[in-house]
């Protein structure tokens, strides 16, 4: 491997240098790798397709042998892009049963945890509301007409 990690690598179509981007990508750029797809109601509602998965957001599994089930996130590894999701576990040779770590990519958001003020401006500001638009349009028209008012006096 010539380079620990470059930029470069994700303009290639090669799977194995997607693989290689990923495995090599540093943290903040691994945790934007751990979006998931919201649900249709949740996309209506913050006008968002995918958000970065949290520990206690709702989630459905949409692929594998767990299809369908639903649960909390209990645990999300950032290093290895893989959430651990309550209630989904796997019965071990001894009798003991084991979480699965399950990659992000095939599960979908049912409810968001939005006990955190940093993850609840998130969501709203890149969806403002149609009636806050139209304010903001109102406030421009009329910040407009009054400059041409002023010019003319």
């Amino acid at each position: 491997m010539k380079n620990k990690f470059s930029k470069h690598w994700k303009a290639s179509t090669q799977p194995r240098k997607q693989r290689k981007y990923a495995a090599n990508a540093p943290m903040h750029l691994k945790r934007k790798m751990l979006s998931v797809n919201l649900s249709k109601e949740l996309r209506k509602k913050f006008s968002k397709r995918n958000i970065v998965v949290r520990k206690g957001d709702s989630v459905k599994v949409m692929r594998g042998k767990f299809k369908n089930k639903t649960g909390k996130i209990t645990e999300v590894f950032t290093k290895i892009s893989k959430v651990i999701i309550e209630g989904i576990t796997v019965k071990k040779q001894d009798g003991s049963k084991a979480n699965i770590k399950m990659r992000p990519s095939n599960l979908q958001i049912i409810e968001l945890n939005l006990d955190d003020k940093k993850r609840m401006r998130e969501t709203s500001t890149h969806s403002p509301d149609k009636q806050s638009n139209e304010r903001m349009k109102q406030n421009k028209t009329e910040s407009k007409e009054t400059k041409k008012v002023e010019e003319k006096k």
